[in-house]
C-alpha cells in the first residue's frame, strides 16, 4: 500500500488466497482486514509520540539495511566504450558481498543509454546486521574497456571489435 501496488491477501499461514477457491465475500473480508492492519501499522510507524529508545530498538532489530548509490559522472579517458561494475567488497575476507551493478559508458563520456543520464541509481539491499558489523566495507568500481585489442590498431586486417579488456579499478570506503 505504501508503494501504491496491488494488495495481495494471504491467510494466517502466509499463503496467497486463491480467488478461484475462495468466495467473493471471504476475499472481501480478507482485503478489508489486511487494509486495516496496514493502516494501523502505518499509523504506528508515523506516530511521533514513541520514545526514542523504542524507535532505536525497532531499528536495531531490523533484519535488513540498504545502501543507495547515485552515479553522477565517470571521468576516465579511455577512447572506447566501457562497462562499469560496482559492488560492495569486504577487505578482511577478500570477498564481494553484493551483486554487480552494471553501467555501460560510451566513448563520448556519456552513458550508452542517453536517457539514463543523471538517472544512474542503485540500491544495494539485504545488508544484514552481520554486514554492518564488518570493520570495513568498500564500494568497488571495476572498469572494463570494450572495443579493439589495441587502441592504436589502425591496420584493417587486424581490426577487432567488441573485445572486453580490464582497464582499471577504483574504490572508496563506505563504512
Amino acid at each position: 500500500r505504501v508503494l501504491e501496488l496491488d494488495l495481495i491477501v494471504r491467510d494466517e499461514d502466509g499463503n496467497i488466497l486463491d480467488p478461484d477457491k475462495t468466495s467473493v465475500i471471504s476475499l472481501f473480508h480478507a482485503h478489508e482486514e489486511a487494509t486495516n492492519k496496514i493502516t494501523e501499522r502505518i499509523k504506528e510507524e508515523m506516530s511521533k509520540d514513541q520514545p526514542d529508545y523504542a524507535l532505536y530498538s525497532r531499528l536495531s532489530s531490523s533484519p535488513t539495511h540498504s545502501l543507495y548509490v547515485f552515479v553522477r559522472n565517470f571521468v576516465c579517458r579511455i577512447g572506447e566504450d566501457a562497462e562499469l561494475f560496482m559492488s560492495l567488497y569486504d577487505p578482511q575476507k577478500s570477498t564481494i558481498i553484493s551483486e554487480n551493478y552494471l553501467v555501460r559508458w560510451g566513448s563520448r563520456g556519456f552513458p550508452k543509454e542517453i536517457d539514463m543520464l543523471n538517472n544512474l541509481k542503485v540500491v544495494f539491499t539485504d545488508l544484514g546486521n552481520k554486514d554492518l558489523s564488518r570493520d570495513k566495507i568498500y564500494l568497488v568500481c571495476q572498469i572494463v574497456r570494450v572495443g579493439r585489442m589495441d587502441l592504436r590498431d589502425s591496420n584493417s586486417k587486424k581490426y577487432t571489435q567488441g573485445l572486453r579488456r580490464p582497464f582499471g579499478v577504483a574504490g572508496t570506503a563506505v563504512s
